[in-house]
């Protein structure tokens, strides 16, 4: 691929990375309810999330997703009902409880954070179609393998993405400290970014995408 190119690519990615998604609503709840090191490992869970994505996206395996109505609706439901379930039990948890476990941060619990973002994160349809949509445009067969290309771009995207994601929950981390009085206020701030994040993905559709 030519470096005008990656450049371009690396540019339009840096300017789309400056919106915040939902994932980075996520890593920022996680951050908000759970400390900094929690919304950095959920960082670390969805890149591995997204990862899986542009592996699938590379062999065409999103592509069969996006073209069965029947594969898009079931990982779609599954994903928002996930996102649902985990705003509701964040909302109806006990505070002390909460700052008990945030307190005593077992390894354990790390890693279920890591398998629970990255869980969502590949269970979130719309990446796919994200990757599907956009990578395309820079993309060119007389530049050698496209899958090889398809690969190239989606590290430089999630390196862009790592980066941006572990900002933004170290600034949701800072608000935490903040809020830091109030445990059952960030346990509802949490809780309500999931639910919303959940009824926002049931909602989602390739052509909307």
């Amino acid at each position: 691929m030519e470096f005008s190119t990656i450049w371009l690519f690396v540019m339009t990615v840096a300017a789309l990375l400056i919106i915040p998604g939902p994932a980075v609503l996520y890593i920022m709840g996680r951050s908000i309810n759970q400390g900094k090191k929690a919304g950095l490992v959920s960082v670390i869970g969805v890149s591995l999330g997204g990862a899986i994505h542009v592996l699938a996206g590379a062999v065409g395996i999103s592509a069969i997703l996006l073209t069965s109505a029947t594969a898009f609706t079931i990982v779609k439901y599954l994903g928002a009902a996930y996102l649902i379930y985990l705003g509701c039990k964040t909302l109806f948890s006990a505070s002390d409880s909460k700052t008990s476990e945030i307190a005593q941060a077992p390894q354990k619990k790390w890693f279920k954070i890591l398998c629970e973002s990255a869980l969502i994160e590949v269970m979130n349809p719309k990446t796919a179609l994200f990757f599907l949509a956009f990578f395309p445009q820079f993309i060119s067969p007389s530049a050698g393998s496209v899958s090889g290309q398809f690969l190239l771009l989606g590290a430089i995207f999630l390196a862009l993405a790592f980066v941006s994601d572990s900002l933004y929950a170290m600034l949701a981390a800072g608000i935490s400290k903040r809020m830091k009085g109030s445990a059952k206020l960030q346990n509802r701030v949490t809780g309500y970014v999931y639910i919303a994040l959940g009824v926002f993905s049931a909602f989602a559709s390739p052509e909307k995408t």
